[in-house]
């Protein structure tokens, strides 16, 4: 059996496998092997690796030196599949994102710079960069604080992160199609690109009020095949080509808040009801609320006078708070910087067998 070293981290909601690129095969399909093999892949409990049988836990970071000037590393997110052989680079992961920087530090790639380092993160996945703040008193990573964020027990040190340059990362355009609102299959859409390909609907739409258990929504096959049906419609408008096997778009139904937030959402990531939502979609969900004209207008709750504006993401577990500056220019948005807070936590530093 060949050991291959690896980080075990708790990256906001998720839990996943950090790696230098370095000690992982250069082939890809080799790679990805090797990643099936350590999570355990494909089997639904994954009790033959490391994955946790949910999509949430079944991450990995591959980590190493910057390839462009103005960033520190290189980051590529890959989602494991958990019932099937399948390796996934269509889309970044905001939560594992918040595990890097201290990861980085820790593996040498980034030195600390005094209490506090900033370390300058190329997302691979979206080409676009993210600047994390990592906690480094006595030069390395503190992961122990009184930062709280819903759907995590107990509290950790803050990881706050800048999104510089995400809007249209994946599909060209903040707006792929152009338009605020688009109908699809009879359901009036707003499919949005800020650091997620994410397309936003009204559960009224649907007959449902938002405020819907997930293994409720989850055991749903009719509102399920609806919701599908629009998301390969809307992959295509959207510059994804064919979705039928990708894990982008994200679908999101919206309602008004419930706990005094912006909006309450229920998430499709896509075929699974997310118990909480992805850190980049709460940030394309966000931005949807303050585009005039989208599905969330008239529902999204905002104050609009505030700079920078802060909105409150309601989902089954919490909220996720995001931080946005935004600049009206005519009738459009422009999107000048989204930041949120994360926490990340070292669980196990060791070697996971092929």
């Amino acid at each position: 059996m060949r050991g291959i070293r690896c980080m075990a981290m708790r990256g906001g909601t998720s839990k996943g496998l950090y790696f230098l690129k370095s000690d992982l095969p250069a082939d890809t399909a080799e790679r990805d092997r090797v990643l099936l093999r350590a999570m355990g892949s494909p089997d639904a409990r994954q009790i033959d690796g490391m994955g946790g049988a949910d999509p949430l836990t079944s991450k990995v970071a591959v980590v190493g030196p910057a390839t462009r000037a103005d960033a520190d590393v290189d980051y590529l997110f890959l989602q494991v599949a958990v019932d099937k052989a399948e390796v996934s680079d269509s889309q970044n992961c905001g939560n594992i994102l918040a595990g890097i920087g201290g990861f980085a530090i820790e593996r040498g790639l980034v030195k600390a710079t005094g209490d506090v380092t900033r370390v300058r993160i190329n997302m691979l996945n979206t080409d676009s960069i993210a600047v994390a703040a990592i906690e480094t008193p006595g030069g390395m990573p503190n992961y122990e604080g009184d930062a709280r964020i819903d759907g995590v027990p107990g509290t950790a040190a803050p990881v706050p992160i800048d999104f510089l340059d995400v809007a249209g990362s994946s599909c060209g355009a903040l707006l792929p199609t152009g338009n605020v609102t688009d109908t699809i299959e009879g359901i009036a859409c707003t499919l949005i690109d800020n650091g997620m390909p994410v397309v936003v609907m009204r559960a009224a739409d649907f007959g449902r009020t938002g405020s819907e258990d997930p293994d409720a929504m989850e055991a749903d096959g009719e509102l399920k095949a609806r919701v599908e049906a629009i998301r390969l419609e809307a992959g295509r408008m959207m510059n994804l080509g064919d979705v039928a096997k990708k894990t982008v778009p994200k679908m999101c139904l919206i309602s008004p808040p419930l706990g005094g937030g912006a909006v309450n959402t229920r998430n499709f990531i896509p075929h699974r009801v997310h118990k909480a939502i992805g850190v980049f979609g709460a940030v394309s969900v966000a931005t949807a609320c303050v585009l005039d004209g989208s599905v969330a207008d008239g529902i999204a709750a905002l104050d609009r006078s505030a700079h920078p504006m802060r909105l409150d993401v309601e989902h089954p577990t919490g909220f996720f708070t995001v931080e946005m500056e935004v600049e009206r220019v005519g009738n459009s948005v422009e999107v000048r910087r989204s930041a949120l807070l994360r926490t990340a936590r070292k669980l196990m530093d060791g070697e996971v067998f092929d």
